[in-house]
């Protein structure tokens, strides 16, 4: 039988960083983290959550997991999210997650509040013995790039913060803007990026989600003209289907990675391939989560 590309790593928490008021950086330890790998610095990883009374049920293995996880019985199936490695340390057994806290009200945040050393939680990732190239990761830049513009509210941070510091570490990086939209001033990061990379963080403070986005979006790049009709027919119906686009190979020379909330994100998308006729391969665009629904 053929490896599978994910696998389930049982960790316990080793250490906790505060970064913002808003944002906290978990470390996590387990001897298994040995075998974990990361090929992009927005690799995603499903984090499993005790149930309410702190235990952790048995988790399907294999690549066809989701559909054994979905089938479990409600009150035994652990809460999962999609969370991003921000980063693996292998030969230490440490790997690293940024979280959002914004109270209760999900169960990663729950957790994240009071976590303290010792705590357990499973995460699914990639499997450094697989072979081949697992997926997980949507940082796929064209070739010849010259032009980068990074977008993403809060839970986009982590995997921005990934992708400026490998673009700080490559020789000759392109010019980058990115636009950071947090719930508040206080929650700007130091982040390492390119010396010439333009970060511009843009608080919330009560404003709708996305609406700090889109205003900067279009500050920084006006509409040559009004949205046309092929832009509008590659939107999707968003309580329906989850808005998730690649970018394809290429030359572009341009490259756009947006994720946000998913509303925000496609009239984002839809500004840049509708109305500055920006090549729709040359945009990677994920609805993150969607405002008023709970997503795995």
């Amino acid at each position: 039988m053929s490896r599978a590309s994910y696998r389930k790593f049982p960790l316990r928490v080793c250490r906790r960083t505060a970064l913002s008021p808003g944002f906290v950086r978990i470390t996590l330890h387990g001897e298994s983290v040995a075998g974990m790998a990361t090929y992009a610095p927005d690799q995603r990883v499903k984090l499993f959550f005790p149930l309410a009374d702190g235990t952790l049920p048995a988790l399907p293995d294999g690549d066809d997991w989701y559909a054994a996880y979905r089938a479990m019985p409600a009150a035994i199936r652990p809460p999962m999210r999609t969370y991003t490695i921000r980063a693996l340390r292998a030969a230490q057994r440490e790997v690293d997650v940024d979280f959002v806290l914004h109270g209760d009200g999900g169960p990663a945040s729950a957790w994240a509040m009071r976590a303290g050393i010792g705590d357990g939680l499973v995460m699914l990732a990639p499997d450094a013995g697989f072979d081949g190239t697992p997926d997980g990761f949507e940082w796929r830049p064209p070739s010849g790039l010259r032009r980068v513009l990074l977008i993403g509210d809060e839970t986009a941070v982590p995997a921005i913060a990934g992708i400026l510091e490998h673009l700080a570490d490559t020789p000759e990086p392109p010019r980058v803007v990115a636009l950071l939209e947090v719930p508040r001033a206080t929650d700007r990061l130091d982040l390492r990026a390119p010396a010439s990379a333009a970060l511009h963080w843009l608080p919330r403070d009560g404003a709708p989600h996305g609406a700090r986005l889109q205003a900067a979006l279009h500050r920084l790049m006006p509409a040559h003209h009004a949205t046309d009709a092929e832009a509008a027919r590659l939107e999707i119906d968003l309580d329906s289907e989850i808005l998730w686009e690649r970018s394809a190979a290429g030359d572009h020379g341009f490259h756009a990675w947006i994720a946000c909330e998913s509303a925000a994100a496609m009239a984002m998308r839809r500004h840049l391939i509708g109305a500055l006729d920006i090549d729709r391969r040359a945009v990677a665009c994920m609805g993150y989560w969607r405002l008023g629904r709970a997503l795995d």
